[in-house]
């Protein structure tokens, strides 16, 4: 694969090399701009819990719900000495027609070691390209840093990360499922916190809420506006990760060369080719290349994150917010309505900003062990990223 610009109307190579943690949505949980998540401490950002997730909503008029699993529980295994394995599982909706994803409920059977899980489309051809893949692969799963290990453009239709409840969309809309097609369920196992001589095991699954390929539903899609992380020691840190160059070819050496294909083609992309500039706060433009409404957006960090905010032309007169969360909490990531759909037009400018704090790395529990780093983009728990998911309907 090579990286190419992200563009709001399909998610691009790049968008699936990044393979972040996103969020699912509680209609019960406020905009962010509306009150928000309650304010961020370090024992905030250092736990990860489902408990608070609000059970699913009734079925409405015309859905099913489908329950996935695993079939046996999977012990993850962090390879190339890091902390984190990205495990994809095939899963199979057993789909003989067409129908619409309307919600998911993700069921993480042991949320102390599950960071995000993603959930991916397959078309059927595609499903047999990924059935040889696990069928080469040692247990359950196959190990998938960088993307699904299926050739071809797989579609985002669910998601889960700490403090998410149900994703329910909004009535009138869904993912498209045709018969046949399959999921690839993608697990983030974050080991930093295991015990070494007990390795934990997982047994996760899915909870789908489906409604028939009749019905006068529109298609949704999910999309990614992402930005550099450029974070360097916190002060006072010192040591050989502190230099950029090590950080990204360390980076690179724990989730193989693609992982620092993103960290080059973020810089690229966002900064117009000038080298990074190191800082807490990093954002990102890119243009709308296909007119439609957003429906429901979430920010997504890891650990250091403390604010994030999305907008539509920012600094004109036709600017418009699509969240802004000012206290980050890694706990508090569920994907939520804004005040009103958003219409975006082609040619629009889509901004990602968000900071982050050094400091942090000393203060939790899951850190302040490891050694000082200058921090880039990067796909494990004590890596960072920078993340506006959007789920968004294409106009027409």
């Amino acid at each position: 694969m090579r990286l190419t610009r992200p563009t709001l109307g399909t998610v691009t190579t790049l968008a699936a090399l990044l393979l972040i943690a996103a969020c699912g949505s509680d209609p019960a949980t406020p905009a962010s701009g509306s009150g928000g998540p309650p304010a961020a401490t370090p024992s905030d950002h250092g736990t990860h819990t489902a408990a608070s997730a609000a059970p699913p909503a009734p079925l409405r008029q015309g859905e099913t719900f489908v329950d996935l699993a695993l079939p046996r529980p999977y012990t993850p295994a962090a390879p190339n000495g890091g902390t984190d394995e990205y495990r994809c599982f095939l899963v199979d909706p057993k789909l003989t027609e067409a129908a619409y994803l309307t919600g998911s409920s993700f069921r993480p059977q042991n949320a102390d070691i599950v960071h995000h899980a993603i959930f991916y489309r397959l078309s059927p051809e595609q499903a047999k390209a990924a059935s040889q893949v696990d069928a080469q692969a040692k247990g359950e799963g196959w190990t998938c840093f960088g993307d699904t290990g299926v050739q071809g453009e797989t579609a985002w239709v669910a998601q889960w990360a700490p403090g998410t409840g149900e994703t329910l969309l909004p009535d009138g809309f869904g993912f498209t499922m045709p018969p046949g097609s399959k999921l690839v369920m993608q697990v983030h196992y974050n080991l930093l916190a295991a015990d070494p001589g007990k390795p934990p095991s997982d047994r996760s699954g899915i909870r789908m809420r489906l409604a028939s390929g009749t019905a006068p539903l529109k298609a949704l899609q999910t999309e990614l506006v992402a930005a550099p992380i450029e974070l360097p020691c916190e002060p006072g840190g010192s040591g050989p990760l502190c230099d950029r160059d090590a950080a990204v070819a360390d980076v690179a050496q724990r989730f193989g060369a693609r992982a620092g294909e993103v960290v080059r083609g973020l810089n690229k992309m966002c900064n117009k080719g000038a080298a990074p500039v190191a800082g807490n706060t990093q954002h990102c433009d890119r243009p709308v290349r296909q007119a439609g409404t957003i429906h429901l957006a979430g920010g997504h960090m890891h650990l250091l994150g403390r604010s994030i905010k999305v907008e539509v032309n920012p600094g004109t007169p036709e600017a418009q917010t699509v969240i802004d969360v000012p206290q980050y909490n890694f706990d508090n990531q569920a994907l939520v309505p804004p005040p009103a759909p958003i219409t975006v037009d082609e040619g629009d400018n889509l901004r990602v900003t968000c900071t982050h704090d050094a400091t942090l790395r000393k203060q939790l529990p899951q850190l302040k062990k490891l050694p000082s780093r200058y921090v880039v983009w990067g796909e494990g728990t004590s890596d960072e990223m920078c993340l506006g998911v959007l789920v968004f309907a294409p106009k027409g």
